[in-house]
């Protein structure tokens, strides 16, 4: 393990000894092979690593964090007044007409009212055949939508997955590289990549499989060439949920909005991108964020902000108190519950 900064416990952010307390009595136990906890509060930070093989800096698979740092690349060009939040998707996807499609708009995939599914009824297949993202996004257009859009509130990766096309379509450029230039150059996330980058599968943090979903390649002795841990899927950059990153990195991505310094969204902007958009009655959802007090746990605000990753990752960002917390495991969400992931957070959010 290591400390990031040698730090008095004074100095030490609210609730951070228990916080690691929790992560250290999950790697000995062997429950998480590796795992990574970094605290902004009020200035002070504080980065430790555990796991044999895990440092400061290991990058992780960010699972659905991904999706609003992916986000974060398009509302660029909302910046540039390149499109708006009503548009329809129609406008950039012609295809993406009937059985209610073109009532869609970029406004509902981005809070997950477009009635799109989360995956693809054959996921598996186009995963077991290394389908490109171009094919992905083919299918996610036919799928069929659940619901009346903007009426009803159901988790999509798909709907994702089509806006951040969008923004291949009006920037010409692919998500890898336009989330590379726009969010992890200017912020500075050196230990960052959409898919691999300029790093190598070595480079990454394996994520333990065997508890995996089923979607993930979990319980398919076939899976291997593409599961979480295959060069196909990290090489991939699908922007639900192929994102790599080391925790402080992470936190560099939410200080930008925590704190609205217009690196590379304008202070309004992100401001819009963190706050609950959706309609009362359905799930609150910022941009591409999940919102509300339940991400970090009790003694939230209602302002907070972030996204978990079913990989076992969690990050927020709490304007109140301004305090960030990031909790990357290699333990997927679905192994158990509690998970240390939402342990190691509570007593952070409990004392910020």
């Amino acid at each position: 393990m290591g400390l990031s900064a040698k730090v008095c416990a004074a100095d030490q952010p609210n609730g951070w000894e228990e916080a690691d307390k929790v992560l250290q009595q999950a790697t000995a136990s062997g429950q998480v092979k590796s795992a990574t906890l970094h605290v902004l509060q009020k200035g002070s930070a504080v980065t430790r690593a555990y796991g044999a093989s895990t440092t400061n800096d290991s990058m992780f698979l960010l699972g659905s964090i991904s999706k609003p740092i992916c986000v974060t690349a398009l509302m660029r060009l909302y910046d540039q007044n390149e499109f708006q939040l009503s548009d329809k998707l129609s406008k950039y996807l012609p295809k993406f007409t009937g059985e209610g499609r073109e009532n869609v708009t970029l406004r509902h995939v981005l809070t997950h009212t477009s009635g799109l599914p989360d995956q693809l009824a054959n996921n598996a297949e186009l995963r077991r055949s290394h389908a490109k993202l171009t094919k992905f996004v083919e299918h996610a257009q036919q799928a069929p939508l659940s619901f009346a859009p903007g009426t009803r509130y159901q988790y999509s990766s798909m709907g994702i997955l089509l806006a951040t096309h969008i923004a291949e379509k009006l920037s010409g450029k692919d998500i890898l590289s336009l989330v590379e230039e726009t969010v992890f150059r200017p912020l500075k996330m050196e230990r960052s990549a959409q898919g691999l980058g300029r790093f190598s599968l070595d480079d990454m943090v394996p994520a333990q499989t065997e508890f995996a979903a089923p979607e993930a390649g979990s319980g398919d002795p076939t899976a291997k060439s593409w599961d979480w841990n295959s060069l196909y899927w990290r090489k991939l950059g699908a922007p639900w949920g192929t994102t790599h990153c080391s925790a402080p990195d992470v936190a560099k991505f939410l200080s930008e909005y925590l704190f609205e310094r217009g690196t590379v969204l304008k202070p309004e902007t992100a401001r819009l991108v963190r706050t609950n958009q959706n309609p009362a009655g359905l799930k609150p959802r910022g941009i591409g964020f999940d919102v509300g007090p339940q991400l970090g746990g009790d003694g939230c605000s209602d302002e907070t902000f972030g996204h978990t990753g079913s990989t076992g990752t969690l990050a927020w960002a709490d304007p109140a108190t301004e305090t960030i917390c990031v909790v990357l495991t290699s333990l997927p969400a679905r192994a158990v519950d509690p998970h240390p992931r939402q342990l190691a957070s509570a007593p952070i959010a409990a004392r910020g």
